[in-house]
């Protein structure tokens, strides 16, 4: 079971809202994340509702203020608690001939994604 503390304020100060659970909505508990302290679980974090924006991931541990967690602003409106037991599938590529061409393609294709979508955990 997973625990996080979000705080208004830095250094954490000001209106807390404690989750333990999933939640696509923080913007009624309160108006700005400036710390966080993880108690249990791995979590991520999104700058806006429904669990969409900028993500963050956060381990145990105590984040003073937003940029401890990489954040570009104070602005984390949903949550979601990263299971331990999540699975994650892999599918093999085999190459083709031309590697050096299939790692430019790539780069290229990676250099155009601006978010992803994760299905499980």
């Amino acid at each position: 079971m997973g625990k996080i503390i979000f705080y208004e304020d830095r250094n954490f100060q000001g209106r807390s809202y404690e989750c333990s659970s999933d939640n696509p909505d923080l913007q009624p508990h309160f108006n700005a994340c400036n710390s966080v302290r993880v108690e249990n679980g791995c979590w991520m974090l999104y700058e806006r509702p429904n669990y969409m924006g900028h993500q963050y991931f956060l381990k145990r541990g105590e984040y003073p203020d937003y940029q401890q967690w990489q954040g570009v602003n104070d602005s984390i409106r949903s949550c979601r608690l990263i299971s331990e037991g999540s699975e994650f599938r892999c599918i093999p590529h085999k190459p083709r001939n031309n590697l050096r061409k299939d790692k430019t393609r790539i780069r290229k294709r990676l250099s155009m994604i601006n978010s992803i979508r994760t299905h499980n955990g």
